[in-house]
């Protein structure tokens, strides 16, 4: 496998010829990770001992961006199941919102299908002292719009030329861009489809979008590889996370994303809780409360 230096001192690495694919694939569908061994599960307790240090890690990462006025934007893609919602909230749950700003649009209005193509996600670029995180991107017209006939050929050619100038224009703009695909395989992504047909706690999960794309998994190899070979550039590479063990996944990506941020632990002011008002004249109040019954 060859790997290339980009510009934060990371490493790009790019699938070498006979490169294994996904288990359960067997025909090079999907890009050239290995999978994990199935029976080599993660327990909740080992996931959470893990993820807590990281996490900690995202606290300061967070006052560093808010002290120094970075920008960072991250991108999320992959195929459909493949965890992108599950990366971001443990990116997220120990974290100010207003420092960490997850997008996710819908599909365009009218007026937004009118203007130029770009022009929707625009806005949410981060600004100093934010961190932007699209689950999904432009990089929609690349996937979805492709495959499912939403844009023109045409329309997608002059995206995959457009991008990477855009992208250099992003990065030349000071903005730390991040770039994602979580990969996995058909009997994967065949398993957790079944789940939301199953599990009533993630049927909201399951759009006929997903259903029809399923049936498509070659169109979207193809748009995948497409996509790949106009955009992974040296200026913005994109990383590849094998997302087949959903927890090691996470791990692996939040673990990748601190070590692409240059950040550097802030000194804390002690802090020591200050002494409460005495009570005066207050008395506790009579008013009948209604609480919420202890059903648990």
């Amino acid at each position: 496998m060859t790997k290339h230096k980009d510009k934060h001192g990371g490493k790009k690495h790019h699938m070498a010829a006979g490169t294994q694919t996904l288990t359960g694939s067997g025909n090079g569908s999907s890009v050239g990770v290995a999978s994990p061994d199935q029976e080599n599960k993660m327990t909740q307790k080992d996931f959470e001992a893990a993820l807590e240090p990281l996490q900690i890690e995202l606290v300061k990462v967070q006052a560093w961006v808010q002290q120094t006025g970075a920008k960072i934007c991250v991108v999320f893609e992959g195929r459909d199941t493949a965890g992108k919602g599950g990366v971001i909230k443990r990116l997220t749950e120990r974290v100010s919102p207003r420092v960490f700003r997850v997008v996710a649009l819908p599909s365009p209005t009218e007026r937004e299908r009118s203007q130029m193509y770009i022009q929707r996600y625009l806005p949410y670029l981060p600004a100093a002292g934010e961190i932007t995180l699209f689950d999904r991107s432009w990089y929609n017209r690349a996937g979805v719009e492709r495959v499912m006939g939403f844009a023109t050929d045409e329309q997608v050619t002059d995206f995959l030329k457009q991008t990477p100038a855009v992208e250099r224009a992003m990065i030349s703009s000071g903005i730390i861009l991040l770039k994602y695909w979580l990969d996995l395989d058909e009997d994967e992504q065949t398993r957790r489809l079944r789940e939301r047909i199953t599990d009533g706690r993630k049927t909201w999960k399951l759009s006929p979008m997903d259903l029809e794309s399923y049936q498509r998994w070659y169109d979207y190899s193809r748009a995948r590889d497409a996509m790949f070979a106009a955009t992974d550039t040296t200026e913005s590479p994109w990383y590849v996370v094998n997302a087949i063990n959903q927890r090691r996944a996470r791990l692996n990506c939040i673990a990748h994303f601190l070590s692409k941020i240059p950040y550097e632990e802030l000194p804390r002011d002690e802090i020591t809780l200050p002494a409460r008002q005495p009570r005066g004249d207050y008395e506790e109040s009579t008013h009948p409360f209604r609480y919420v019954p202890e059903a648990y």
